[in-house]
């Protein structure tokens, strides 16, 4: 009977060490693959698209403040002369949206327009955009002021308010025949909603290293005021607010809305 014992006690032991073998592998495997996965979509937020919020009033026209777009980090990135065959590569080009790190304070991100590339003279009239010595048009732009500024809408001209070092430098050095003309590896960018805009003209040209990519799709828009999106912190307010609000603010008819540029000529 000892003998007996001894057999079924050595076999349950057995059991038990394959069950414990099997369970490693199976847990081994199912972490490797979340692993993969996981670092999978970390890249791909993070080198490919990235999730942000429109902040601010600045384009209103196309985004509105509470636009939750998808941006595109691929197409303005830098490709060698094989890359650039395969990957949907390009250079900006005038009238796309895009996304950029703030010059003054680069851990801000910006979403303007490009309006002037390298070798463009750009100058605003009453309003009126001149590019390249004739008007262009802009269906897209938003004007909220019925007034003239001497300075913001007759640009460039001698400022009426205190500017930054970069934007003194850009009028004191880019400016030829009353026309701004645009520097090698820099861009000149404006809000659409054009009388409401913290753009070019107020803190200086976009240098291209600063582009982090242009927006794809409104994914979701919610209508909050700018102190909540533009707080780093997710206070418990707005989370309280979009628990209780999520159907009525959602804006329903801007969901997978799609973003394109504007071609300026």
């Amino acid at each position: 009977m000892a003998a007996v014992e001894e057999i079924e006690t050595s076999g349950l032991r057995g059991l038990w060490g394959r069950y414990k073998e099997v369970s490693r592998e199976v847990h081994r495997g199912f972490v490797a693959e979340w692993t993969v996965t996981i670092v999978l979509l970390l890249f791909a937020t993070t080198s490919l698209v990235q999730a942000f919020v429109i902040p601010s009033a600045s384009m209103v026209g196309t985004l509105l403040i509470g636009d939750h777009v998808l941006v595109d980090k691929l197409t303005y990135a830098p490709y060698g002369p094989a890359a650039g065959k395969v990957l949907p590569y390009r250079n900006v080009r005038r009238g796309d949206i895009i996304v950029f790190r703030y010059p003054l304070h680069i851990q801000d991100d910006y979403v303007k327009r490009a309006i002037g590339l390298p070798g463009d003279r750009i100058k605003l009239v009453n309003k009126q955009v001149w590019l390249n010595g004739h008007p262009v048009n802009e269906p897209y732009v938003v004007h909220s002021t019925s007034y003239v500024d001497s300075y913001r809408d007759n640009f460039p001209a001698a400022p009426n308010l205190q500017l930054p070092a970069q934007a003194l430098d850009m009028l004191e050095n880019h400016v030829v025949d009353g026309e701004l003309v645009v520097p090698p590896g820099f861009l000149f960018a404006m809000g659409d909603n054009r009388d409401d805009s913290a753009d070019s003209r107020y803190w200086g040209f976009v240098p291209r290293e600063n582009i982090v990519g242009t927006p794809l799709i409104i994914y979701w828009s919610y209508d909050a005021p700018t102190s909540e999106l533009t707080n780093g912190n997710i206070g418990f307010d707005h989370i309280v607010d979009v628990v209780a609000h999520f159907f009525t603010k959602t804006r329903w008819k801007r969901t997978f809305r799609l973003i394109h540029g504007y071609p300026l000529r």
